[in-house]
């Protein structure tokens, strides 16, 4: 999509205001709500006492503010020229922040230099967004060659291990958000809807594995028929053969159909082992059309089907061998398979009543009983969103969130126009790190998505988090103001 005309494409030069009044608007915004979520009834400070975390932010906010316009000063050919340089001594930081860092809440992801303490993982992202930028500006770059692919692959997964190893499963996790820059840059929709189908065959999984269905969990019954379904549909998507897709269907229910009056003559059932015979009938269907039709897509989706049958057969062995006790609460909270409003959920749960209690407009600024008495954990950095709900209510709620869709889409169209294919998915890189942020972080708010510890962007606490999201945003308004016109 291309913009034409004066109007939607400024005068070289011009960093874009509006972008910049969103960011101010959001910074000062979030200063009010730290100093809210933060502010002690017994031992009240001001908004600018130094000593509070209000006052600390305010430092922050200041250093943002000249590293913002020290940013804009850089020539654009400086971030791509030394794009890779910047990577590789991120993953050396990352490794030496493994290596030496103090455990702080079971995270070994700090810096501590006397009085600053700096995360390095929050600058990981910018980093990744402009070595990504760079291959993708290449000359002969093209993504879906195996070795490119390879190359974009470890790009993004190197930071993510390492992040892990520091046992900060959430930042790593934005790192993946990346995924809509390549999408952008030629990525196939069905890589997406792979990534998406994985998330969906974890939950179901997850959600009904204590119940049993012979050879076959319940979650896992009902995964191998989303699996089948996403199969025939991708026959009818890819293959354009509406009558094979229509048998392919009818021959996997056939065999259900043919198991059910069985049940009903008093004789057991492993509804389990009909599933998976089912879909064992499916694969060999597909196979039987390759070799028949030497249609390559044949293999491909049923490597799609068994890779599917392989990820749920693995997912339990992941949840409950590989994830951490609290990791797997924080999960089965979230889907409603625990309450434990006294343990990992009473951060969601504590976050729910304060934004519930604020109704429609809110109690008002600094009247928000939840906060101020601080039954919410994190209120000024993770859950800083419940002070927003609690104090200003729905219609607060609401315009903020408003608000930071409009500035991701905002960001997104800044991306589209850019000339150069550097800063276009650089562009897209930044727009999707913040949309992952607000999604994930609103979500786990109010308890639609798994505590992972990610701040809200230009909202939360924290300099290292306000640091990063300046110099991945004013970078992009770097380029963006350097682009030619059209």
């Amino acid at each position: 999509m291309t913009y034409q005309g004066s109007n939607e494409i400024p005068e070289k030069g011009k960093v874009d205001k509006l972008t910049v009044i969103f960011y101010l608007f959001f910074v000062l915004l979030g200063w009010i709500n730290i100093y809210a979520a933060s502010f002690d009834l017994e031992n009240a400070t001001g908004l600018f006492d130094l000593s509070s975390r209000a006052g600390m932010q305010l430092i922050w906010i200041g250093t943002s503010f000249l590293l913002a316009f020290a940013l804009l000063k850089i020539d654009t050919g400086f971030y791509e020229t030394y794009a890779f340089l910047f990577y590789l001594a991120g993953i050396l930081l990352l490794a030496v922040t493994l290596l030496v860092a103090r455990d702080i809440n079971g995270s070994h992801s700090w810096l501590i230099v006397g009085p600053v303490r700096l995360q390095p993982a929050e600058f990981m992202k910018f980093i990744i967004a402009l070595a990504l930028a760079r291959v993708f500006n290449s000359y002969t770059f093209r993504l879906m060659e195996q070795k490119n692919l390879w190359l974009v692959a470890g790009i993004i997964l190197l930071p993510v291990i390492l992040v892990i190893a520091q046992s900060e499963t959430g930042t790593a996790l934005v790192y993946l958000s990346f995924i809509l820059a390549l999408y952008r840059e030629g990525l196939p929709g069905g890589f997406l809807f792979m990534g998406i189908a994985a998330i969906i065959y974890f939950i179901l999984g997850i959600r009904f594995s204590d119940e049993q269905m012979g050879a076959l969990s319940k979650g896992e019954f009902i995964t191998v028929i989303l699996i089948i379904i996403f199969s025939a549909a991708m026959i009818w998507n890819y293959v354009k053969r509406i009558g094979t897709t229509v048998i392919f269907l009818l021959s996997a229910a056939a065999i259900f159909l043919l198991a059910f009056p069985v049940s009903l003559f008093s004789v057991k059932i492993d509804w389990g082992m009909v599933a998976i015979v089912a879909l064992l009938f499916a694969a060999l269907y597909l196979l039987f059309h390759f070799i028949r039709y030497r249609i390559r897509t044949y293999l491909y989706i049923f490597l799609f089907l068994a890779g599917s049958f392989a990820f749920i057969e693995s997912a339990e062995y992941v949840f409950y061998d590989v994830l951490q006790p609290h990791q797997q609460m924080r999960i089965k909270v979230t889907l409603g398979m625990e309450q434990d409003l006294s343990g990992v959920g009473y951060h969601v749960g504590q976050s729910k009543i304060a934004i519930g209690s604020g109704g429609l407009k809110g109690k008002g600024f600094l009247n928000g009983t939840q906060t101020k008495l601080k039954y919410v954990p994190e209120q000024d950095t993770d859950f800083i969103f419940c002070t927003i709900g609690e104090e200003h209510g729905f219609i607060g709620s609401t315009a903020v969130l408003l608000l930071m869709t409009i500035f991701a889409l905002r960001l997104f169209r800044l991306a589209e126009r850019q000339t150069t294919v550097f800063g276009r998915t650089y562009g897209y890189g930044v727009a999707s790190v913040f949309l992952f942020h607000m999604i994930v972080n609103i979500g786990m708010v109010i308890g639609i998505t798994p505590v992972i510890g990610i701040p809200l962007p230009f909202f939360s606490y924290g300099g290292s988090s306000l640091w990063g999201f300046t110099i991945l945003l004013f970078i992009f308004l770097r380029i963006d103001k350097s682009r030619r016109r059209n």
